[in-house]
């Protein structure tokens, strides 16, 4: 069917900016500038913003052929555009959006509303009919949907989100600002060091709730199981199961696992458009995010390059003094900030030897492990769900926007597909994210059409019987099988991504080959299909990543999408080690401006922007 597409759609026009070499570089590439940013993620690109904003000479050096990093829109299967690895955005500050005009140099957002949508397969009610839960911004219609499984839980879930508003209110300033470096507040620090800790300081004690039952929901949320603090506030299990979501995504763990519940936390913090807690679609997939950011980036006289790996940072008399690039290119720079993940920065594109061993051994101890296999399918017509059917083909229904949750009925099957990648195989059960961009954006798909997001969990790195090869691929994918953004997709057709827990990155007897790949995308696609009938003869194409893609293609250490867990041991002033949580280094003019540093992953910016402020610091 895919080689028939362009008979199917000849009109549509291939408008894939992203998915190609980043065409704005202004001058060639030279042999010395005051900074250089290895990687052209999200993150990296803020730093060369900022950097070149303050009148510093920049280079921005990629390995890939596009820019973006996991922030990416490629056109995979003719004529869809993929947001082929982060899917939609929240997390991304509003102080970044304003200093680099990003809507001037282009970002534009469809708002999501409602937010997430739950399908149940089994009958329930009075009337024997499936049942769905829709939830979004209307808090009425909340308290509506919500009492259809627990009256009781329709007025909890008004405290309980103002409870979490309360509490992210209060730790917000954290975000902002670099975290409490803890060498310098020790008893051996100089007063100049501890004194340079002061404004972190402040905005750790802003970070304190007021209230004395916030504080205890508080140390609850970093503390306990994502399923103890449930319970306690509700009982019906989709309400719960479909909030347990955020606390496990894109983590190797439980909603039973203690700590889980800080994810939850990670995941309501954003802002779009001044509305707290709103996602939303970009228009063109999210590698228009990254080419906003490199056009402010390039505007000020950054120069971006792609298809440029670096093999090595060049260290001198314990300074950083630039790179060598794979074809053995020199380039010379006053600091280096690294967009890669600490394990590549510190482990790989260092000379041996390079850093303390103290340092090295907690580096190597960081965990890397995923859970995640992204499916992106390119689909003919919107899924059709038995517990909301489509009024008429192709309409897009309010649903079609939200997040799709599916096998989410219960927060035990959460917890028994992480217990199948703990074993070393791909979980029969898999918890899936749908989305569908071209619901919102029309420039992604061929009229008609759609792009499906999977987001899928538990798949192990590594596989006990096998490993992740095409077979196992599309065997996975079709246990399961996307509608804002309009630019994504021909007209008619639609994108579908797929977001899917867990598979793990190493399977327990053999690894991810193509059969193995297509096995788990086949079992993805069957899931799909038995919330949506037709689903699967809707397909045509698909892009299946499972963790050891994921790390192949975006670098990203174990096919972990934060660059690193987001556990109470990996935050704050321990990410990504206690000794490095200043964006430093040992090493002289070497700085980590990934989502590795202080706070974490998602398209947030913050890391490459504290990074930058660090590093302008130093070059003075």
């Amino acid at each position: 069917m895919i080689a028939n597409f362009r008979k199917l759609f000849p009109s549509f026009r291939k408008i894939s900016q992203c998915s190609r070499t980043f065409s704005n570089v202004k001058n060639d590439l030279k042999t010395e500038y005051d900074a250089i940013v290895v990687g052209a993620g999200h993150n990296g690109l803020v730093t060369a913003a900022y950097l070149q904003k303050s009148g510093k000479n920049v280079c921005v050096l990629e390995r890939r052929h596009v820019i973006g990093g996991a922030a990416v829109t490629e056109e995979i299967v003719p004529g869809f555009k993929f947001s082929r690895a982060s899917y939609v955005l929240s997390l991304l500050r509003p102080q970044i959006i304003t200093d680099l005009e990003l809507k001037k140099y282009g970002l534009k957002v469809y708002l999501r509303d409602p937010n997430s949508y739950t399908p149940l397969i089994k009958p329930g009610g009075l009337d024997g009919k499936a049942r769905s839960l829709l939830l979004g911004r209307d808090g009425e219609e909340n308290v509506r949907q919500i009492a259809q499984f627990s009256k009781k839980d329709a007025e909890m879930f008004v405290k309980y989100e103002h409870m979490l508003e309360r509490i992210v209110a209060a730790i917000e300033p954290l975000l902002d600002s670099n975290p409490v470096y803890l060498p310098h507040v020790l008893a051996s620090a100089t007063f100049k060091e501890k004194l340079s800790q002061l404004p972190s300081l402040k905005s750790l004690l802003q970070s304190v709730p007021s209230e004395e039952n916030d504080v205890s929901a508080f140390t609850e949320l970093m503390t306990a199981p994502t399923t103890k603090i449930l319970d306690k506030w509700f009982e019906s299990e989709p309400l719960k199961a479909t909030l347990a979501t955020d606390s496990v995504i894109g983590a190797m763990i439980s909603p039973k696992t203690p700590g889980s519940g800080y994810v939850l936390l990670h995941h309501v913090m954003g802002e779009l458009e001044g509305i707290k807690g709103a996602w939303g679609y970009v228009e063109g997939g999210m590698g228009s995010v990254s080419q906003a950011i490199a056009n402010c980036a390039t505007d000020h006289g950054a120069s971006v390059f792609t298809n440029k790996p670096v093999s090595s940072i060049i260290v001198e008399n314990n300074e950083a003094r630039g790179v060598v690039l794979e074809d053995g290119t020199e380039i010379k720079a006053k600091a280096v900030l690294s967009n890669a993940t600490p394990k590549v920065t510190f482990l790989d594109l260092l000379p041996k030897g390079s850093l303390p061993q103290d340092v090295e051994l907690d580096l190597r101890s960081i965990s890397y492990e995923s859970p995640v296999t992204k499916i992106n399918v390119a689909v003919n017509e919107l899924p059709n769900f038995l517990a909301d059917p489509n009024k008429q083909k192709g309409e897009i229904m309010p649903h079609h926007r939200a997040t799709i949750h599916l096998n989410c009925e219960h927060s035990d099957l959460i917890h028994d597909g992480y217990l199948d990648a703990q074993r070393g195989t791909f979980s029969k059960s898999p918890m899936i994210e749908m989305v569908i961009p071209s619901s919102l954006d029309p420039t992604i798909a061929p009229p008609g059409s759609h792009v499906c997001l999977l987001f899928t969990q538990y798949t192990p790195y590594e596989l006990r019987d096998g490993q992740w090869d095409d077979a196992t691929r599309n065997l996975y994918a079709d246990t399961g099988k996307c509608l804002s953004d309009p630019t994504l997709a021909p007209p008619g057709s639609h994108v579908c991504l797929l977001f899917t827990q867990y598979t793990p990155y190493e399977l327990r007897d053999g690894q991810w080959d193509d059969a193995t790949r297509n096995l788990y995308a086949d079992t993805v696609f069957d899931i799909i299909e038995s919330y949506a009938p037709g689903f699967k003869d809707s397909v045509v194409g698909r892009d299946i990543l499972t963790p050891p893609d994921i790390e192949k293609i975006f670098g990203l250490t174990g096919g972990n999408i934060f660059h690193g867990s987001m556990s109470l041991d990996q935050l704050y002033t321990s990410r990504p080690i206690t000794k490095l949580s200043n964006y430093k280094c040992p090493i002289k003019g070497l700085y980590l401006c990934g989502s590795g540093a202080h706070p974490g992953g998602g398209v947030m910016g913050v890391p490459g922007r504290q990074a930058a402020q660090v590093a302008l610091k130093d070059l003075k």
